[in-house]
């Protein structure tokens, strides 16, 4: 039996992808394709992936003419899987006439014709007209976001909004492109999508208003305080056919992604604890995050992102949460929260007065996952288990602030009408809201 392969990334999947396919399988006997991971094209400066991996894995698939799907998703994983899977022929289009001559060396290398007059960068450009977004609420984290959106395609961000005028102007002024509209209403008139990065407890009236007016929205997390508003928000959203969606780095960081789905697969055996922890020691204490008033505090501002994992491998259906905290002039400077399953144990350790070491470890029945501080940007992991010599170690980028990746799914769930992402599903956004909700109402809340 003689063994091809071929790679690309196969976003909005073309003719010109089907035919190179169909000239690939008639090579041999058994098509091996990968298709490449979400990651950053850091060639062109932009993230032009229209197609999440899981939807460019579908479409391959869908053509019939794949015996075999791999994700490609590291420089040098071209070699190893020659060698992996027995390769006879590697395949490609003519547009990589002599890169990849290398690999002469373990198989055959074919340089196949490609389709004139369409390609992937084509289509884009002729079907994208640019999400045009407004950015409401002007503080320290809404100054990334002009320059993460940068650089991702479909996406153009052209007003904002700030109940302190002055805040307002200088934001807008600060940018090409921005104008400051003098109110939310006549922000929404100018946009497609609305970016919130306001205090916490104004996101509920800025999403629900932003919805009705036919908005899509990216909130940044956490999304909402309170369980039962999440819900009521993304039915609404799905009913007006808009997407909103949770601003959460790291849900949507490559190398988290990458992690969830190792761990998903057993390569750790069956997860039955979880610890995640982050602190920050803030010596301004006339900042938002010290002001009950505007719901400051250490789960509020922190716990978005150690709730994360906890949800994305156990579930929503946890059998009980007990939090234990040090309240200080009416917030927690330290938290820790205990999440019991039925066959796990999860707990997580949150400081804005209170510094801890801030990683994050996974066990399993066959070995643990660990992410080193700061593991909320995750770039660098572990798999460890008892036989050291069966360690490995996963290094990954991490581009900029962050944001390009939640933009990039954001723009992506708008064009594609995905209302939820499965990088942070819906009911993942609830359920965090909901456990946020459980301390608001000081239910199982110990204070030390």
């Amino acid at each position: 039996m003689k063994t091809v392969i071929t790679y690309g990334t196969y976003d909005l999947l073309h003719q010109g992808h089907i035919n190179l396919l169909r000239r690939a399988k008639e090579l041999g006997d058994y098509l091996i394709v990968g298709v490449t991971s979400d990651s950053f094209d850091r060639g062109r400066g932009k993230l032009n992936v229209r197609n999440n991996v899981l939807e460019r894995v579908e479409a391959v698939r869908a053509t019939g003419y794949a015996d075999k799907i791999i994700i490609e998703d590291y420089v040098g994983q071209k070699i190893d899987d020659v060698q992996k899977y027995g390769v006879d022929i590697f395949a490609i289009g003519s547009d990589w006439e002599g890169v990849f001559d290398y690999l002469s060396e373990f198989c055959e290398v074919v340089y196949l014709p490609r389709t004139e007059g369409i390609s992937s960068t084509m289509l884009r450009t002729q079907t994208t007209t640019n999400i045009r977004v407004g950015i409401v609420g002007c503080g320290r984290v809404a100054k990334r976001f002009p320059h993460e959106a940068n650089v991702v395609n479909g996406v153009e961000v052209v007003a904002s909004y700030d109940t302190d005028s002055n805040t307002n102007i200088h934001f807008a002024s600060s940018y090409d492109g921005i104008e400051a509209c003098d109110s939310f209403d006549a922000m929404l008139k100018m946009v497609d999508a609305v970016y919130v990065a306001t205090p916490h407890l104004t996101h509920y009236s800025y999403i629900k208003d932003s919805i009705l007016a036919g908005k899509h929205v990216l909130v940044e997390t956490p999304m909402l305080l309170n369980g039962d508003e999440a819900k009521e928000l993304f039915a609404l959203a799905e009913e007006k056919g808009v997407i909103l969606m949770e601003a959460n780095k790291t849900a949507h960081c490559p190398a988290f992604n990458h992690l969830m789905v190792m761990i998903k697969s057993g390569v750790i055996g069956e997860v039955v604890d979880i610890e995640a922890s982050l602190s920050k020691l803030l010596s301004n204490r006339e900042l938002r995050e010290f002001d009950p008033q505007q719901a400051g505090g250490s789960l509020y501002e922190l716990g978005s992102y150690p709730l994360l994992p906890i949800v994305r491998l156990m579930g929503i259906d946890y059998e009980n949460l007990n939090i234990y905290s040090r309240i200080e002039n009416g917030i927690d400077i330290y938290t820790k929260g205990v999440v019991r399953y039925p066959k796990a144990i999860c707990s997580f350790k949150l400081g804005l007065g209170v510094k801890t070491e801030g990683n994050l470890v996974i066990s399993g029945t066959k070995g643990y996952a660990y992410v080193p501080a700061p593991w909320w940007k995750t770039d660098y992991f572990e798999l460890r288990y008892e036989d050291q010599n069966e360690n490995k170690k996963f290094f990954y980028k991490w581009d900029g602030y962050g944001l390009r990746y939640e933009i990039q799914e954001f723009i992506s769930c708008i064009i594609n009408r995905r209302f939820s992402t499965s990088r942070l599903r819906r009911r993942e956004s609830v359920c965090i809201a909901g456990m946020m909700q459980q301390f608001m109402e000081r239910k199982n809340v110990f204070e030390i």
